[in-house]
């Protein structure tokens, strides 16, 4: 009964200590932030960037590019037996912009950087890395988790602006080649699509994503115990419950959407 018991309360557990990791991080960084100094290392910060985004890249938009490319060929055979093909490249668009783009990348980064993060911050706790620079009066939290998680925040609407290039650009290939549209009709049927809200959901949902899988990531990283097999059973764990997260935190998100927006 106890272990039962354990198993349905894990969860709650699990958020509860994600909620104060985030207040003790933002705690601990803008206490810093307040005596004068700066919160963390520039060179840092921008190593995380730069790995967050810049080696994103390729992968995004790969997998954007040959995911839009699919779409515009299945959405075009189904919807030439109607005579409606001139809806391909709204639907598209509308389709990445709002949904796909800010999902696919999310789950790519979870995949790719969340694991990256649990790995190297759990080998660090593994090794009591972590302890000795708590013991040199340099708080972790601020140091470890502030510039990893302001990394994803910031670079995730970028990914997603790519994203969303590679798939119209994959789709507009097919319409081309498929159904003769040109690049200006195209881009016409596009812009006639989308509209602000469209964009501006698709970046809100990239800032909550990015959010999400840092926290994920540097809380099992932190967390890990049991030596080298931890190590891999949190970074394992990470991905997954990242993954999930993103997908739960978009369903609800579309949503409130619909609610408050139709």
């Amino acid at each position: 009964m106890n272990s039962l018991l354990r198993s349905w309360l894990s969860p709650f557990q699990a958020f509860g200590s994600l909620i104060w990791l985030t207040v003790d991080t933002a705690q601990e960084t803008l206490s810093h932030m307040l005596s004068g100094h700066a919160p963390f290392k520039a060179t840092n910060f921008f190593y995380q960037t730069n790995r967050v985004g810049w080696g994103s890249v390729p992968l995004v938009i790969l997998i954007s590019f040959f995911l839009g490319l699919t779409m515009a060929l299945l959405v075009g055979y189904e919807l030439r037996k109607f005579g409606s093909q001139n809806l391909i490249p709204g639907m598209v668009a509308v389709a990445f912009t709002r949904e796909l783009a800010p999902l696919m990348t999310g789950i790519v980064v979870a995949a790719r950087v969340g694991a990256a993060y649990t790995a190297e911050l759990g080998t660090m706790t593994v090794s009591e890395e972590v302890e000795a620079i708590e013991a040199m009066g340099v708080g972790p939290l601020r140091y470890l988790v502030a510039p990893r998680v302001l990394a994803l925040i910031l670079l995730m609407p970028c990914l997603v602006v790519v994203s969303n290039v590679a798939a119209l650009t994959g789709a507009a290939m097919v319409c081309k080649v498929q159904l003769r549209f040109t690049s200006l009709f195209f881009l016409q049927r596009v812009g006639d699509n989308l509209i602000i809200r469209d964009i501006v959901s698709g970046e809100v949902k990239s800032i909550l994503f990015g959010l999400i899988i840092g926290l994920i990531a540097c809380y099992k990283g932190l967390a890990v115990s049991g030596g080298a097999a931890g190590v891999g059973e949190s970074t394992t764990s990470s991905v997954v419950v990242a993954v999930t997260a993103v997908i739960a935190a978009d369903t609800f998100f579309n949503i409130a959407m619909v609610v408050f927006y139709g």
